[in-house]
């Protein structure tokens, strides 16, 4: 792998230990996966937030590495809302650890912004062809699919160095030929909403890492997109895939109709949603919003909560940034006793661990809630989990917006 002679004094700890370990970390994956050389990276996303996924070992390696990084560089979800944390019952001792792995984190010149959606901050900008180095699955598959931008699943570790470095190697997604289709999806039925999540957890199972390129029925809109990505990301390794005519990177690729393809068929989708209801216990926490929710989701949300009262625990998870930029879907939302939740989601947060069946809109949460919070999961669309966390009751006179 070639270095530059600044490259070289790096690594030989003239700049430092921190800088040192940073770009050691990114030579040896360069090594491992092949890489030519290090290549520069527009902004960095960084995994290994919650004090519930790394712990005190986590939190004292970050909290031993010194000087800024190069590049912007933002948070995954940490374990809790670092603003209103005691609401969903988080430990004084787990707030602790928590806030000090974000201080720790700012301290080396990191937004402490922690979100799955980077892409929705203002100051945080992304662009077809940008070379990235995120973390976060979702995040990670949203870049390279809907935006075109090029970035590999990094570790939080990987994710750091490249951001204090501001390089990354130069391997993988980077790369124009790993980034064409391996095999093609037929989905033979209309899709909608929460479909898109469904047909990602089917189609993850399926594909493992494969890049796949979908051919839909339908036009899906953005969160659909995102809906569909963070699944597959989940249930399998996706980290890249192309719809036709819709996302912007197939129609400029030079490439051959995989000769591999899977057939997809509602029944297969109705499965997610039916799947794991019957063996269930009745959901005792309803979540929305994995990834966080966008502002258009929050506005949903907020409509459909009108005049409800929520007789569950629903808990509805945005960026904070969102949450403050429409002040009156959050309103709205908790008129209703919903709690929007910012900074955290249900996975990777202790809060969710004392229940024993969580109901989801989310096809990675719905891959992801029974092994890292050990509990039973139900799928269902954004109505059917208001509807259930509401009872099918209505405001009393007097609490219509």
């Amino acid at each position: 792998m070639y270095l530059t002679k600044e490259e070289e004094q790096i690594l030989n700890g003239e700049a430092g230990e921190t800088l040192r370990q940073a770009t050691e970390i990114l030579v040896a994956l360069g090594d491992i996966y092949g890489a030519d050389r290090l290549i520069p990276i527009k902004n960095a996303q960084i995994a290994g937030v919650s004090y519930k996924t790394i712990g005190d070992a986590g939190l004292q390696w970050i909290s031993d590495l010194k000087g800024k990084v190069r590049v912007p560089a933002i948070l995954n979800p940490a374990g809790m809302d670092l603003e209103d944390w005691e609401r969903l019952r988080v430990s004084p001792d787990f707030a602790e650890k928590q806030k000090s792995i974000v201080q720790a984190y700012e301290r080396l010149g990191i937004r402490g912004e922690c979100t799955c959606t980077p892409y929705t901050l203002e100051g945080f900008d992304v662009s077809y062809g940008d070379h990235l180095a995120w973390s976060e699955s979702s995040a990670v598959s949203y870049a390279n699919s809907v935006i075109g931008a090029r970035t590999n699943r990094e570790g939080g570790p990987s994710a750091l160095s490249a951001a204090l470095v501001g390089k990354t190697a130069n391997y993988g997604f980077h790369l124009d030929e790993n980034r064409m289709p391996e095999i093609s999806i037929d989905v033979e039925c209309s899709l909608k909403e929460s479909d898109y999540g469904a047909l990602g957890y089917v189609a993850g199972k399926l594909l493992g890492s494969k890049v796949p390129v979908f051919h839909l029925k339908d036009i899906p809109e953005t969160d659909e997109l995102k809906a569909l990505g963070a699944a597959m990301a989940a249930s399998g390794a996706v980290a890249l895939y192309h719809v036709y005519g819709v996302t912007p990177e197939i129609c400029k690729l030079d490439f051959e109709e995989p000769a591999e393809k899977i057939t997809i068929e509602r029944d297969q989708l109705e499965y997610v949603y039916e799947s794991r209801r019957k063996a269930c216990r009745e959901p005792e926490l309803i979540t929305i919003g994995c990834p966080h929710c966008s502002a258009a989701e929050l506005g949903k949300a907020a409509k459909l909560l009108e005049g409800k009262t929520v007789s569950k625990e629903l808990w509805i998870f945005t960026s904070r940034e969102l949450a403050e930029r429409y002040p009156d879907y959050v309103r709205n939302i908790e008129k209703s006793g919903a709690k929007v939740v910012c900074d955290t989601c249900m996975v990777v947060s202790p809060a969710t661990d004392s229940y024993s069946c969580v109901m989801v809109n989310s096809g990675k949460a719905f891959a992801y809630v029974p092994g890292m919070c050990e509990a039973e999961a139900v799928y269902g669309n954004m109505e059917a989990c208001i509807d259930e966390a509401a009872g099918g009751k209505e405001k009393k006179a007097g609490g219509s917006h």
